[in-house]
């Protein structure tokens, strides 16, 4: 079992999957294939998803990525990460993040409402080295450098990764999530890997404006996405071709990068027959 603690406990490599997109025998190969975190996708409502893979594996790290601040109480979540870290100790990481102005009514101040939910978790008792914050832009980033373990970046690429380093310090941990597609022509990758970028990151303003603040234009942005924004946000090729671009993550600051398998449009990606062929550093 794993015995490595704080931002070394992630392991350099990890997988991120909606929430309901991992079974325990996936999770159980993943740990086998030498994987250090599953993040869970997408804003469950409870951590359940996470006690389900804690139960089905032996010493891997589950994180969410995220749990929602619109749609949980964080004195009740505080009270299922204790419950969690109990039965499963140090294996569980809160990932918590603000969601999207445009699927949340109740969105506020991002920044405010962050605070006021950690407050909460702050006065409940989880312990600040045992939750990330999903974060992209340099307010949110400081601040999970300050109230948190670290940040969680999603749909980055490595000079996103660079600037998330300079925005925490040395000290924080940094884990961006990275696409993949496992398929060496270019014109096929692309047709995987646009449908879930455009739908919804390219409509959605944080994560326009976060795409915009490393340089891309408009023209990158509309119409799906120019092929040379999917290039960088979905990592395609041969195994030794997408391996290096994951780790150019780790070669601009990253800590760890949680890797997100993507499939044909209307079908799943079999995670594990993927990492078989990618194995974990």
């Amino acid at each position: 079992m794993t015995t490595a603690t704080g931002r070394h406990a992630f392991g350099t490599h990890g997988i991120w999957a909606p929430f309901s997109g991992v079974t325990g025998d996936q999770a159980g190969r993943i740990e086998q294939l030498g994987y250090g975190t599953i993040w869970l996708g997408g804003s469950p409502t409870s951590l359940t998803p996470a006690r389900r893979l804690l139960e089905a594996t032996s010493g891997i790290r589950v994180a969410t990525g995220i749990t929602n601040i619109w749609n949980t109480d964080p004195a009740a979540i505080a009270g299922e990460f204790a419950d969690l870290d109990k039965d499963f100790p140090g294996r569980f990481y809160l990932g918590v993040g603000v969601g999207h102005r445009e699927a949340t009514q109740e969105y506020a101040s991002p920044y405010d409402s962050m605070v006021d939910y950690l407050d909460v978790l702050d006065a409940n008792g989880l312990p600040v080295e045992r939750r990330v914050l999903a974060a992209l832009g340099p307010k949110m980033l400081r601040l999970a450098a300050d109230r948190s373990l670290g940040a969680h970046p999603y749909l980055t690429t490595p000079d996103h990764t660079r600037y998330a380093r300079e925005q925490i310090g040395a000290a924080a941990f940094l884990a961006p999530e990275q696409k993949i597609v496992l398929e060496t022509d270019a014109v096929t990758a692309r047709e995987i890997g646009r449908p879930p970028v455009e739908n919804p990151y390219l409509h959605l303003r944080n994560y326009v404006a976060n795409l915009k603040r490393l340089g891309y234009t408009d023209a990158d942005i509309d119409n799906g996405g120019s092929d040379a924004l999917i290039d960088d946000l979905v990592a395609h090729g041969d195994a030794d071709t997408v391996r290096a671009k994951v780790d150019a993550h780790l070669a601009a600051g990253a800590d760890h990068v949680a890797i997100q398998v993507l499939g044909a449009p209307g079908e799943k990606a079999d995670i594990t027959d993927v990492l078989e062929m990618l194995p974990a550093g």
